[in-house]
């Protein structure tokens, strides 16, 4: 553990904190600590920045009700940089967005970036805004209970390719049996995030069955 003493804050007494989602892991946001901030941070356990525009402690969700609860803060290996582990509640960014880096520069012709928020996204969207020949608007319109059917069809698909031993077939299934759950949990309003948040306390537990053992 290093202390407050030992980071390096610039010639202004700021240091950059770089926000991550603790569920995404998405880079929500680039901000700047002075050494006020980053204790009011530590001891409220929720973000509080220097606003270098306005001159100001600027508490993140003090006026927008986003606020981003701390997980975790950890300094690079020069301890002249942080990251800020978070859950959040709403967007990261004042337009609305989830994260702030959301204008994009430049894109590999060869490799292209994939997440499985972007595929949930894309999932919305097609619940939202039906498109024509879409297996996954063909899903939500038939309703439930075909969500429900594949789910339990691909269930069936990983089991018999796990028990076969085959490794690339039960990676293929079980990619299939993903998707379904996903297109299943978009028709129940179910995010990644609360699947997330459940294995997280789910964790919390397991240590502490872990540690009772050990005693």
């Amino acid at each position: 553990m290093v202390t407050i003493d030992e980071l390096k804050f610039d010639e202004k007494g700021l240091i950059p904190a770089v926000v991550v989602d603790l569920y995404t892991r998405e880079v929500l946001t680039l901000a700047y600590m002075n050494r006020e901030s980053l204790q009011i941070s530590m001891d409220e356990g929720r973000t509080c920045f220097w606003s270098r525009s306005r001159q100001e402690l600027w508490r993140k969700g003090e006026t927008s009700g986003n606020v981003q609860h701390i997980v975790d803060i950890v300094a690079d290996c020069d301890k002249d940089a942080l990251v800020v582990i978070v859950d959040k509640e709403g967007p990261a960014c004042h337009t609305g967005a989830e994260s702030c880096f959301h204008n994009y520069l430049w894109e590999s012709d060869e490799r292209h970036d994939f997440t499985v928020e972007g595929l949930m996204d894309l999932l919305k969207g097609r619940k939202t805004n039906p498109k024509e020949g879409s297996y996954t608007t063909y899903l939500f319109e038939k309703g439930i209970d075909k969500i429900l059917k594949k789910v339990g069809e691909e269930s069936t698909e990983v089991i018999i390719a796990a028990k076969a031993g085959d490794k690339r077939e039960t990676i293929y299934e079980v990619a299939d049996l993903m998707y379904h759950v996903m297109v299943m949990m978009v028709e129940m309003g179910i995010s990644t995030q609360d699947i997330l948040a459940e294995l997280a306390s789910r964790h919390v537990i397991d240590k502490k069955v872990k540690q009772e053992k050990m005693t």
